[in-house]
């Protein structure tokens, strides 16, 4: 059986040989520098990427960002330095390809979510506090995260909405243009005298407290209804003030049309008796 060679035999080797010395400093050199690199460039996109971002936002997303960007320059260090000792870093390289592989087919869902998290970022469809419709959803934005986005509906439920959904439907941001059209639609009687209707409706929609002078209110007629004819009313408020606004208007057209004597036409149900 051969014994080991011994530490100073070793050393002895080594010192033997410049030329190893001289690869293990590089390799260390090479190491030093990607450690000051990299954290240097991580602290930079980290800084970058927070511009990016609102100040309430989720800040969960450049630190990811950043991190990623640290990791890969000391991937890459790593490798360069094994390559200078003469470590063969092709099957290195190849184990960690696949490696990568596996654990991206593993979160395929997780890393989409993260993409378009991404993307929303940059493209920044929506803010915080915005109010939004995305599919089925219809609320104010509350954060921005890493995975999902979270939403206060009107019925004060918080739905989070994975970024994949989001950025694969169509995203209506209400707050973007500042106005709202709120509009309401009804029919009046055929016998009703129209220009003196739309008159008092277009007075009755300027009179509307809270509404925007721009875009001016509007009111036409659409169409002929089954027992009359199908008027539209709309005005524009701020964005979040169209519930309430919706509401007085109805209110406040009810009460014109009541002192005017203009009746609103509704289904009439005729009960026969047998007999």
């Amino acid at each position: 059986m051969t014994a080991k060679p011994a530490a100073p035999d070793i050393l002895d080797r080594v010192l033997s040989h410049p030329d190893i010395l001289g690869n293990i400093a590089v390799a260390c050199i090479i190491l030093l520098i990607t450690l000051w690199v990299s954290k240097w460039l991580a602290d930079a996109a980290k800084k970058l990427f927070r511009r990016f971002v609102q100040n309430d936002a989720d800040r969960t997303l450049p630190e990811f960002l950043s991190q990623v960007i640290r990791w890969l320059l000391l991937t890459v260090g790593l490798v360069a330095a094994l390559n200078r000792l003469g470590v063969e870093t092709t099957s290195f390289i190849a184990v960690l390809g696949a490696a990568s592989l596996a654990i991206g087919l593993a979160l395929q869902g997780t890393l989409g979510n993260v993409a378009a998290g991404l993307m929303i970022l940059f493209n920044r469809p929506y803010r915080i506090g915005d109010s939004v419709k995305i599919g089925e959803v219809a609320g104010n934005v509350h954060r921005l995260g890493l995975f999902a986005t979270e939403i206060n509906t009107g019925e004060n439920i918080r739905v989070f909405v994975p970024n994949t959904k989001i950025f694969s439907n169509e995203i209506s941001n209400l707050t973007t243009n500042g106005a709202v059209r709120v509009e309401v639609r009804f029919d009046v009687g055929m016998a009703t005298d129209l220009p003196a209707c739309l008159a008092l409706l277009l007075q009755v929609a300027k009179d509307q407290p809270g509404r925007m002078e721009a875009p001016e209110p509007w009111v036409a007629l659409q169409d002929f209804a089954q027992s009359g004819m199908t008027v539209r009313v709309a005005i524009f408020v701020p964005s979040g003030a169209t519930q309430g606004a919706r509401t007085r208007l109805v209110l406040d057209i009810k009460s014109a049309l009541d002192a005017a004597g203009i009746d609103i036409p509704y289904p009439h149900q005729v009960s026969v008796d047998a007999g």
